[in-house]
């Protein structure tokens, strides 16, 4: 049941989870920008970094699988909190395990905690997200996911701006913990307690055992629809991670560009997709979820094409620019689509964020495999292909009625 707010108190509730969004964007770019001084720190070999991101995804991936449990338990508000904490710990630990310590093992250690924190309050960020909307009566989703990308676009720069100076990993990472910490306990103190009523389990439910908590999380995988928002998610997840790795060796080992032109390339398409995602709302809410995304999946086909058959690299740039908007609504109305019975939102949440996340993490690796064989751009053209059964799947999303208790 929908709980009633005042105006104050829905706007509180807003900006925190919006605030929260740009945390989580900012603590992931943060550690992801010192990656040469954490590898110079540890003196390890690339292979040994690629098993630091391994280990920081395969944690992200379990805090996914069993935030709905935790939510279920605590309530979203002590949930976040508890796991913004827990990915603060973790990043600082990171800073200690390269400066003080120099200890692989321990990165490992903060790495795991960091990946599962992140991991885990995403979903449940999502739901709440979700819950700010069916609120307001607006699709502000995909801006909040914009929100986490103006986070990872601060805490790369200033990243960037702390291995210009050669500020230690420790001391950086121990002041954007710091920040994270604060943003945290602000924002969680921002939003009403009242709302957590609307995703938790039926009266009494507090008292269920793990084993029925847990029957409860994993339902939602064994849903129909679920899987049509996990191809939904999927195909976009793909579509986003791919570009992230590759675009801009694409450019410069596909279409001769230049190594600074392959950098821009890649700025290119992550401003399209934040702006896209600033400011798409109203048009989804004018159009509806379901053809916005078939609109957004066919922007992505084209965009795809366009920048790997492209003869010049302006048109390139337009394709990049193409490629950028069509991805950008996929991952945050699947879900707002995955949420829409708020009492079994953050099951279904989970369920297909994992996939959305499996796709994200484990995409552009296999993707480099297959490029080795048959080149970049035509392996580009599997991309494509995940956005169009992305399009084909998006019905999936459509509205659906909240069950009554």
């Amino acid at each position: 049941m929908q709980v009633s707010l005042t105006h104050s108190q829905f706007v509180r509730w807003r900006t925190a989870i919006f605030v929260i969004f740009a945390a989580c964007g900012l603590g992931f770019a943060t550690w992801a920008s010192r990656v040469p001084a954490i590898k110079e720190g540890l003196d390890i070999t690339k292979s040994e970094v690629g098993l630091l991101l391994v280990s920081s995804g395969i944690a992200s991936i379990i805090g996914l699988s069993v935030s709905s449990v935790l939510m279920l338990r605590f309530g979203a508000r002590r949930a976040m909190l508890g796991l913004l904490l827990v990915a603060a710990v973790g990043i600082t630990t990171i800073g200690v395990g390269v400066d003080v310590f120099h200890s692989f093992g321990i990165v490992i250690v903060g790495l795991a905690l960091f990946g599962f924190g992140n991991g885990c309050c995403d979903v449940i960020m999502n739901v709440e997200g979700a819950g700010v909307e069916k609120h307001g009566g607006k699709t502000v989703l995909p801006m909040m996911h914009g929100f986490f990308s103006l986070g990872t676009f601060a805490g790369a720069g200033l990243g960037a701006i702390a291995e210009g100076i050669r500020l230690p990993v420790s001391v950086h990472i121990g002041i954007i913990a710091a920040l994270i910490v604060a943003c945290a306990l602000w924002a969680v103190a921002n939003i009403p307690a009242a709302t957590d009523s609307e995703t938790a389990p039926d009266e009494g439910a507090e008292h269920q055992s793990f084993g029925v908590r847990l029957k409860v999380a994993l339902s939602a995988w064994t849903e129909p629809r679920t899987y049509g928002l996990g191809l939904i998610m999927l195909g976009m997840a793909f579509a986003e991670g791919g570009a992230n790795d590759w675009l801009a060796l694409g450019i410069v080992e596909g279409h001769d560009g230049s190594p600074s032109l392959g950098a821009v390339g890649l700025a290119v398409f992550s401003g399209a997709m934040t702006v896209a995602r600033m400011l798409g709302g109203p048009l989804v809410d004018r159009f509806g979820r379901v053809p916005s995304l078939r609109v957004l999946a066919a922007l992505a086909v084209v965009g795809l094409l366009l920048f790997i058959y492209a003869p010049n690299l302006p048109l390139v740039m337009v394709g990049t620019v193409l490629w950028g908007i069509g991805v950008s609504f996929g991952f945050p109305l699947g879900m707002s689509a995955a949420a829409d019975d708020p009492a079994k939102a953050a099951s279904r949440v989970a369920a297909a964020s994992t996939i959305g996340y499996v796709a994200f993490l484990a995409g552009p690796p296999v993707l480099g495999f297959i490029a080795d064989h048959i080149g970049l751009l035509n392996t580009l053209l599997i991309i494509a292909g995940l956005a169009l059964v992305s399009g084909l799947a998006s019905n999936a999303a459509k509205p659906i009625t909240p069950a009554k208790n």
